[in-house]
């Protein structure tokens, strides 16, 4: 009988080619197996050869695959039976729908996972039960990968299952290579289907597919299988039965097929012969026939994604394979040529005659499991016509560019963040190994991409059709690449178009053409050239107005889902469930666009992605295919994500593939772009969403999932470079023309930083919110999913049942969580509860499948907490269970009550150790030489060797707000410059938006948690020559003292100085210690250490990034709200309050030193009060305001500083300026936001500096950079806009997502550009001012404001020497007569808003009333008007207004 069984042990091969397996089933393993009923092997199978097998779906098709005779099958995908096991039942000409043969005939199965809750509308059965009703074994809980290897080095091996009990020796090894499996599989007597088919073809069955019967009878042909030695003679009577032959796959070698060949040459061998045709096995017989030679292969080439070039065309097509044989194409006789050859391993795939037509593919392109790419050959075969024509491409002369224009994607927002940094890097690297001069546009001066020795030349100007049409005037460049800064790219690309400025420069498009772009952005055209081929968009309206948007919610019947044309990240876009709501989503909507799309609602369906490629010659592949966890409804930003897709089987994952080629070559596209299904659960009925002809933020997601460059290869293909002639960069020998296989799952995750807006509504739906997004990998779902909860907060330990209790209007309507991120552990609260999947589906619609693998999780959770009083009675296979399902030491010992380092000691007694597994795009089956790594629990051995010493980099971890693409850049920095110096570098990070997690930047990438337990593992593997952990931002920081108790050789500053400045109350005890000024304070113990303090005062956590928790208290009752926050935030570290110093000025400082000694100093100053955090900003280097008395106390201070601390390495100060005098507020012994910023403006690399003294090096002093005669002005980029309802305050916590930086030759000039880079329109005409209690100290900008001849709007709280229009609703009873600032807002009457809070109000969270101010700024955001809310940048503005600044651009 047979049955999926847990092995005993894998025994180390026997000789070279060799492998024994053996299996037990005793008690011992019934808690690895708790839920399998084991039935053993009681048989003891013959020993026969085992080969592995790519494919990511379509095991019910593999498994019934005759070429499979007596082989051990391995899948290299880990997650294996997912989708269960259809009834086998007939589909159309009486052959079963499901399967290709009547049993299975592989001799056994060795998996990574099996899926004990398959999930699928049509399942029937487990994998498990399949086999044992078909008495079939196999196992699961191998290391495949480490498998796969071994058959990929020692070639196809005998292998055996011995049942535990019996002597391996006791089986001989028996080779099925020595049998005629053919005869063992071929039918015994002819059988004819669709008998009114017109064409007859003859079929030969050597172990035929029933998909290839099924090819023939659906083109209209009858066809009769007869077995493998029936007699063909032309002579005969059977000759007259067919108009053509056909020849079929099967197993084993083709030298034992002499009858078939004797009977086949009699017919092909002749004058005139009717037309043959084989497959497989089929066109190694008719090479036999004709004379040719066969050979065995080393493991032979099995999976969906084999490349084979076409001889003729160079068109490349994605194959599916199954063969150990081979034809050698040098010994084919005259007349007859290769057809196909393998893009990899230069086989041959296939061959015709010159003249006759008689032809043959290795390659099975009925495919089943697989693509279906080259099933036209059917046709071919029954037209009798070789056309050598066949796959034409048209192809165009390309004129390669000599300079090419990079437009970027400007600040950093929600909906287009740090990814857009990695696919513009990877584009200029792309076009400098082509030898093309790069120009680069782009304000944001924290990227990569901006740096020096990148791009030829880099301009920080606003990305608007003025400045980049100055450019192109400036450079002259004669090509551009639109694709790589996301929609702002993309819009102004389209602008560029249509004002027709790049006809006139003579500026081409590269790769996706203009019109291609507009096909996918306006949707009544999209939805015309979707029905042109036939392919369904979900029912959906364009509409130009509200009364046609409200007309066509009617038509379509609610609910509906409203969407902003050209809008990014669904901004603007909601559902609707009635009129009321449909009115007030389509006025908002079109503030921010001219055209909105009514959809009709199929929330609930499953969302599915395809990454595609395309080249300029059709060759077109799709790289990454992936599944939101979330049913549709949920932006896909906003939604885990795994891939590859876990519950999709083989037809309608090819389904979508082919839609995805077949949509992508009809629109056009050249390089990348990613298209959006919604697919219904309980059919495979599916509608298109969308194409993004673009990268986008799934683009580098798939890059990081699959390790497949798609920026890299998209600029490529831009400049017309075929895709079969890209060399895969991971294996570096086989082709860039290839869909990778996965050997692993990949689970994405978003963060939101909702908590830090007030008022903001914390739905989620089809507008994106989040800030940042993290991605783990794993082999298995939960291993992967665990950790990135992890990554997405560091101070959760995985999917855990105790953040959120559970409430039915939680569960039961998505969008009514507080944020997205808890709705997962309301999950887990509730599995905790007892919820059954079945309830817990129909609340969420989340499919069955990842409902029961969080379950896993959860039944495990209670299994450790039964261990509670002593962990070391839980045996070794409960702690390694634990740690396959992703649970850190951290949660282990929460479960049994024990700490996390005891649980490491024990995990390490009992060599419970990761395994180090590559990334390498082909699921082991090249060799690779790739060093991107991760850590997993369900591996034996590890795909490295830890010989060399290197220096560890830990990056910054997932975007969010305070955290952002500047600890990237430093941290890119930091390696490049230690790669300079000669060293090896590891970089460990885990966030699939950045430059630092892109493998060819450092030697060895770990994509994994930055977490002591993970770091730690990392470290006693590698053991690098240090740490450095000043690069990435605060998360470093965190695990600084951790480490250092382990004895980690930290690199620069000590640990012990890192925790004085980061504790609090340290840091304010040193600063009272060495005599320099700061705010009084207090450590928080009792509210009565007040009275020292006042308010209003401030409340500061320790060891945070951005002001998290931090808060202005004015009375008593707002600080005990505000200390329970800190508290909760900084658990372990001190609260201490200090005095709130108002209208004060801010100054930053940014400094390396050595030893101590400080060798730079960078100061710049804030154009905002004191009270507005540092990130919030506006910042101006070098400092303008600043005289040089001050200059000298903060050179004073900060060396004062730098030598208690012992800094080495970069720190950053912040001093509050107020009276003359300085007082300091907080010190980073790390590098901070302001590091490229300043950086760049000064001329002088500070990381470098920084990197160099850490690892000891002997460096200049460069004291107080004092720049090179420009000034930089920093302004932050908000997100307001996407946040419904959050109050555009600015305070002591962090709000912006991004910054942009520009350049002028004074501030005014740079001020400008910076914030026409944010999207800031300057006003034409009218302005409102809602200015309360700031009149006196604003008339004269008033004023001048007046006389730059604008109409000035005024609320009537702000009553000045002006006659104002209007008076706002509430305080005026005849308000028919006068209209309110709504209702001109709505209309869009006014250019500008400048709304200034009340005094005093500095970082206030205000109370839970909405003020007028609130109303007016959160309407001014809604209806897209530029709005400033602080008096000194008002001032500023004005200031700019008058000096009328030309256009000016200036390079860097």
């Amino acid at each position: 009988s047979g049955g999926i069984l847990y092995p005993l042990s894998a025994t180390k091969s026997l000789s070279a080619n060799e492998m024994t397996v053996s299996v037990i089933h005793k008690p011992l393993l019934s808690i690895t197996t708790s839920k399998k009923q084991l039935i053993s092997v009681y048989s003891i199978m013959y020993c026969v050869s085992s080969v592995f097998q790519t494919g990511m779906v379509g095991y019910p098709e593999a498994l019934t695959d005759p070429s499979y005779k007596s082989q051990i099958l391995t899948l290299t995908y880990p997650l294996i039976g997912n989708y269960g096991v259809p009834k086998d039942e007939d589909g159309e000409f009486g052959l079963s729908k499901w399967f290709e043969s009547s049993k299975i005939h592989a001799a056994a199965l060795i998996v990574g996972e099996l899926s004990e809750n398959p999930s699928h509308w049509s399942s029937a059965k487990s994998l498990d039960q399949w086999f044992r009703e078909q008495g079939i074994p196999g196992l699961e809980g191998v290391d495949t990968r480490s498998l796969t290897k071994k058959i990929r080095e020692k070639g196809t091996m005998l292998g055996k299952l011995v049942v535990e009990g019996t002597s391996a020796n006791d089986i001989p090894f028996d080779n099925p290579d020595t049998r005629n499996l053919v005869k063992e599989v071929s039918m015994k007597e002819p059988k004819v289907f669709n008998p009114e088919g017109t064409v007859r073809i003859t079929a030969i069955d050597c172990g035929i597919k029933y998909n290839q019967i099924r090819c023939f009878c659906q083109r209209g042909a009858r066809v009769t299988v007869v077995p493998w030695d029936y007699p063909l003679d032309s002579n005969g009577e059977a000759w007259h039965y067919f108009d053509g032959l056909f020849i079929s796959n099967g197993p084993g070698n083709p030298e034992y097929c002499k009858e078939t060949v004797e009977n086949i040459r009699n017919v092909a061998c002749v004058e005139n012969p009717k037309p043959v045709f084989g497959i497989c096995l089929g066109h190694q017989l008719l090479s036999l026939v004709i004379g040719a030679k066969t050979y065995k292969m080393k493991y032979g080439n099995r999976g969906h994604n084999q490349p084979c070039i076409h001889k003729g065309t160079n068109r490349c097509f994605i194959t599916s394979q199954n063969h150990g044989f081979a034809v050698d194409p040098n010994t084919l006789p005259e007349a007859w040529d290769v057809l196909f050859t393998n893009a990899n391993d230069k086989t041959s795939e296939g061959i015709v005659h010159n003249h006759k037509p008689l032809f043959s593919v290795q390659f099975h392109p009925e495919h089943m499991a697989g693509p279906t790419d080259l099933v036209g050959l059917f046709d071919v075969f029954l037209d009798t016509v070789k056309d050598a024509k066949e796959g034409k491409t048209g192809k165009t002369a390309f004129v390669r560019p000599r300079k090419v224009l990079v437009l970027g994607s400007g600040g950093l927002s929600i909906g287009q963040a740090g990814e857009f940094d990695y696919s513009g890097s990877q584009a200029i690297k792309a076009l400098k190994g082509e030898n093309i001069q790069t120009v680069l546009i782009n304000p944001n001066i924290a990227t990569v991409q901006t740096s020096k020795g990148l791009a030829d030349k880099v301009y920080f100007l606003p990305i608007t059709p003025e400045y980049v049409t100055q450019v192109i005037k400036n450079e002259r460049p004669d090509g551009v690449l639109l694709t790589f800064g996301g929609q702002t790219a993309l819009n102004c690309g389209v602008e560029l178009t249509k004002q027709g400025v790049l006809e006139k420069y003579k500026v081409r498009v590269l790769g996706t053409p203009v019109a291609s772009i507009e096909m996918t952005e306006d949707r009544k055209i999209f939805v015309e050239k979707m029905e042109e081929i036939n392919e369904h968009v979900a029912p959906s309206e364009a509409a130009m107005s509200v009364e046609q948007a409200v007309a066509a919610a009617e038509r379509l019947s609610y609910p509906v889902l409203v969407r902003s044309a050209f809008a990014l990240g669904g901004l603007g876009s909601g559902f609707a469930n009635n009129r009321e709501e449909m009115i007030t989503l389509v006025t908002q909507a079109f503030a921010h666009t001219s055209q909105v799309l009514v959809d009709k609602s199929l929330k609930g369906w499953k969302e599915i992605e395809y990454e595609v490629v395309r080249d300029a010659y059709d060759n077109c592949v799709t790289v990454c295919n992936m599944e939101n966890i979330d049913p549709l409804g949920i932006h896909t930003g906003e939604s885990i994500v795994v891939a590859p897709s876990q519950t999709l089987n083989d037809y309608e994952y090819n389904m979508l593939r082919n839609t995805a080629i077949k949509v992508i070559r009809h629109l056009g596209i050249v390089g990348e772009c990613n298209i959006q299904y919604a697919l219904n659960p309980e059919s495979e009925q599916y509608y298109i969403i969308e194409v993004n002809a673009r990268l986008s933020r799934s683009s580098a997601l798939a890059s990081k999932a699959t390790g497949y460059p798609l920026a890299y290869v998209a600029a490529k293909l831009g400049l017309g470079i075929p895709l079969p002639m890209l060399k895969n960069s991971v294996t570096n020998s086989t082709t860039a023309n290839f869909e990778p296989s996965l050997d692993y799952c990949v689970v994405k995750v978003p963060r939101w930083d909702l908590s830090k807006f007030l008022r903001v509504s914390t739905k989620i739906g089809s507008s994106m919110k989040s800030v940042g997004e993290v991605m783990a990998i794993g082999r298995s779902f939960e291993e992967a999913f665990q950790k990135a909860l992890r990554m997405v907060d560091e101070n959760c330990v995985g999917f855990d049942h105790t953040i959120k209790p559970v409430s039915e209007e939680v569960c039961n309507d998505v969008t009514h969580l507080p944020s997205h991120s808890h709705r997962i552990f309301v999950l887990a609260a509730a599995l905790h509860a007892g919820y059954t999947v079945e309830r817990l589906y129909e609340l969420t619609k989340i499919d069955h499948w990842f409902l029961h693998k969080m379950k896993n999780i959860t039944d495990h959770e209670k299994l450790l907490e039964a261990y509670n009083r002593d962990e070391s009675a839980m045996p070794p296979e409960v702690l390694r269970k634990a740690k396959q399902l992703g649970f850190s030491d951290k949660q282990i010992a929460q479960a049994v009550q024990s700490t996390e380092l005891a649980v490491r000691k024990l995990r390490r007694d009992w060599k419970i150790l990761p395994a180090v597994k590559q990334i390498d795009t082909v699921a082991a089956e090249w060799p690779a030489h790739t060093n991107y790594l991760y850590l997993t629990y369900h591996g034996l051995e590890s795909d490295v060797v830890f010989e060399q010493p290197h220096v560890m980099v830990i990056g910054s971890g997932v975007y969010r707000i305070g955290s952002s693409v500047e600890f990237d850049w430093c941290a890119v920095g930091c390696i490049m410059e230690l790669r300079k110096m000669g060293y090896k570098t590891i970089m460990v990070n885990y966030n699939p938006e950045t430059v630092s997690t892109d493998y060819d930047m450092c030697d060895r990438l770990y994509f994994d948690e930055i977490s002591f337990e993970v770091v730690m593992d990392i470290y006693e593997m590698e053991n690098p020559e240090g740490i450095i952990l000043s690069m990435g931002g605060q998360l470093p920081n965190n695990i600084a003292m951790s480490l250092h108790r382990q004895q980690c050789r930290i690199l620069g500053t000590s640990p012990e100085f890192i925790d004085s400045a980061e504790n609090r109350f340290k840091f304010s005890r040193m600063l009272d210690t060495i005599g320099i000024s700061q705010p009084r304070w207090k450590e928080l113990n009792t509210k009565d250490t007040l009275e020292t303090v006042g308010y209003p005062c401030l409340v500061r956590p320790s060891y945070v990034l951005s002001g998290a928790a931090m808060n202005v208290a004015y009375s008593d009752s707002d600080l005990e709200k505000y200390l329970t926050n800190a508290v909760a935030v900084s658990k372990e570290h001190p609260v201490v309050i200090s005095k709130f110093i108002q209208e004060a000025k801010e100054i930053d400082v940014d400094a390396v030193a050595c030893d101590g000694v400080v060798i730079a100093i960078a100061v710049s100053e804030h154009v905002e009060n004191a009270g507005v955090h540092s990130g919030d900003a506006t910042l101006v280097t070098p400092p303008q305001d600043i005289n040089q008395k001050t200059m000298e106390r903060i050179k004073m201070i900060v060396y004062a500083i730098g030598q208690e601390l012992q800094v080495t390495g970069p720190f950053n100060l912040q001093l509050i300026a107020k009276d003359d005098q300085l007082k300091v507020i907080e010190c980073n012994v790390r590098v901070s936001r302001s590091f490229p910023f300043v950086s760049k403006t000064l001329g002088v690399d500070l990381v470098a500096l920084a990197t160099r003294v850490i690892l000891g090096e002997e460096v200049e002093a460069v004291g107080l950079m004092k720049g090179i005669g420009i000034v930089g002005v920093k302004v932050p980029q908000f997100s307001f806009s996407r946040l419904a309802g959050a109050d555009v305050v600015l305070g002591v916590e962090m709000t912006s997502t991004g910054e942009v930086a520009c350049f002028g030759e004074n501030r005014y000039e740079a001020y400008l550009k910076a914030m026409l880079s944010t999207g800031f329109k300057i006003p034409k005409k009218n302005i409102l001012l809602t200015i309360g209690t700031y009149k006196s100290e604003l008339l004269p900008t008033v004023q001048t404001l007046e006389s730059l001849g604008y109409n000035l709007y005024a609320s009537l709280g702000t009553v000045m020497a002006v006659d104002w229009p209007f008076e706002e609703e509430s305080d005026c009873p005849s308000k028919d007569k006068q209209r309110n600032i709504m209702d001109y807002l709505e209309e869009n009457h006014f250019d500008l808003v400048v709304n200034l809070s009340m005094r005093n109000s500095g970082g206030r969270r205000l109370s839970s009333f909405v003020t007028k101010g609130y109303r007016t700024r959160r309407m001014a955001i809604d209806y897209s008007v530029p709005l400033i809310t602080d008096i000194k940048c008002t001032k500023l503005f004005v200031q700019v207004s008058c000096d009328k600044l030309t256009l000016t651009t200036q390079q860097i």
